[in-house]
């Protein structure tokens, strides 16, 4: 197979196309002598061995390789009854080959080239010829130009076609990408819906229980001996579990719970302040610099001050958590302005972003991060992110994640930029 393709590379379809014609040409064709025959034999190796030569696909090859071709013609013209020479057509081939490689202007000095030879074969004929055989004569110089555009016009038109295709695949891979990413986002929020009814009908069942359990331990603690040391520490131990418990029932319960919004003008570097501030004061601290790379053309708009403050807290606090000792967590903002005309607003949407050096997350990880009780942390409950996600759907914004293995990730979050208006029916 693969001596069959390497074949079909050296030797192509138009290669035998090439040496049948001038093959037929050389035994057959009117007029010729030996000397004519090798010219005639040296033109079709060219249109050969033309394609075979990469000097001959650049500019400068394509130059040199026509006028070897007008030579070769010529002197077979000259050879074979002069302007009156059967073989004035062979001069298409190269002045089609300009027109595909020299593009307009190489093509108009291919054209002028060629008519200027064919004409510099008047030299040779007799005056009384001039008269008699003109019409002729210009047919065939016309020719030239006529094949020569034709083809330029031609390979135009499929480029535009080429350039068009390109444009409607990049634009099917696009719209296949948003396609993708609105599939993945209507999953993931059926996801959270479901899991979000389970988690408000479990966290009420097992309330209920807990309650009972810590009241029992309390009661047991105050009949128990006082000397009894195991019976305090086991009633104690049952006291911390069950608030621990209890604890991750309301997380799981803010989860579950329809969110809604309290929009109000904010200034969005004062909610990213008091989210680092509450991460750098954690006990023990983490051994990472956080820097802020604020954008100062963003003036206050709407959103829920403290739900933006604890999406900015999780994704900080995953993100020093991630870092290496000593490492730092960069987070910055900006504006991006529409581009559009008419009703849509310029600056609609307000960019944040989170970026750490950390471990990164796993490619089959990316799609699940956002999933409540996800999480690849030994201790964790994976409800950060997913509550991070539900906040940002709530506002209709969009959040994203870039991340590669050992190299960190970095967090996009998207809100709508709206300064004054109507309140959205979620936060009504």
């Amino acid at each position: 197979m693969e001596q069959r393709s390497r074949f079909r590379q050296i030797v192509r379809l138009q290669d035998i196309v090439w040496i049948a014609l001038f093959a037929v040409l050389a035994i057959y064709g009117p007029d010729l002598t030996p000397e004519s025959t090798t010219v005639l034999v040296g033109l079709g190796l060219m249109q050969v061995i033309e394609p075979k030569i990469p000097f001959f696909g650049s500019r400068t090859g394509s130059i040199i390789s026509f006028l070897i071709k007008l030579a070769l013609w010529y002197i077979l013209m000259y050879w074979t009854r002069g302007i009156a020479s059967n073989y004035y057509w062979l001069m298409l081939l190269p002045v089609m080959s300009a027109a595909t490689s020299l593009g307009l202007i190489g093509l108009v000095a291919a054209v002028v080239l060629a008519c200027g030879g064919y004409l510099s074969l008047f030299l040779f004929l007799p005056p009384e010829s001039y008269v008699e055989d003109w019409p002729v004569f210009i047919l065939f110089e016309a020719t030239f130009p006529i094949a020569g555009f034709l083809t330029y016009e031609l390979l135009e038109a499929n480029r535009a076609a080429t350039r068009q295709a390109q444009i409607v695949a990049e634009q099917l891979a696009e719209a296949n990408r948003h396609l993708r990413e609105a599939e993945a986002t209507v999953r993931r929020t059926e996801r959270l819906a479901a899991l979000g009814q389970l988690s408000a009908g479990l966290a009420h069942e097992i309330r209920n229980p807990l309650s009972t359990i810590k009241t029992s331990a309390e009661m047991l603690l105050k009949s128990v001996d006082a000397d009894s040391a195991v019976s305090h520490e086991l009633a104690g131990f049952i006291s911390s579990e069950v608030d621990r418990t209890n604890a991750l029932v309301t997380r799981f319960l803010d989860f579950a719970r329809p969110l809604a919004l309290r929009l109000e003008t904010t200034e969005l570097t004062q909610v990213i302040d008091q989210a680092v501030a509450e991460v750098e004061k954690r006990t023990p601290p983490f051994d990472v610099s956080i820097y802020k790379n604020y954008s100062p053309d963003i003036p206050p708009f709407l959103l829920d001050r403290q739900l933006i403050e604890l999406v900015l807290y999780n994704l900080l606090l995953n993100a020093a958590q991630a870092s290496p000792p000593q490492g730092s967590v960069t987070v910055k903002t900006r504006q991006l302005r529409d581009t559009g005309v008419g009703d849509e607003a310029e600056g609609d949407t307000v960019e944040i972003v989170v970026i750490d050096r950390g471990s990164g997350i796993a490619p089959k990880d990316r799609e699940s991060i956002f999933n409540p009780f996800f999480t690849t942390k030994s201790s964790g409950v994976g409800l950060g992110l997913a509550i991070v996600s539900k906040i940002v759907d709530e506002h209709g914004g969009e959040i994203t994640v870039e991340s590669e293995p050992g190299a960190g990730s970095v967090f996009h979050v998207f809100l709508p930029f709206r300064e004054n208006g109507p309140v959205s029916e979620k936060s009504k």
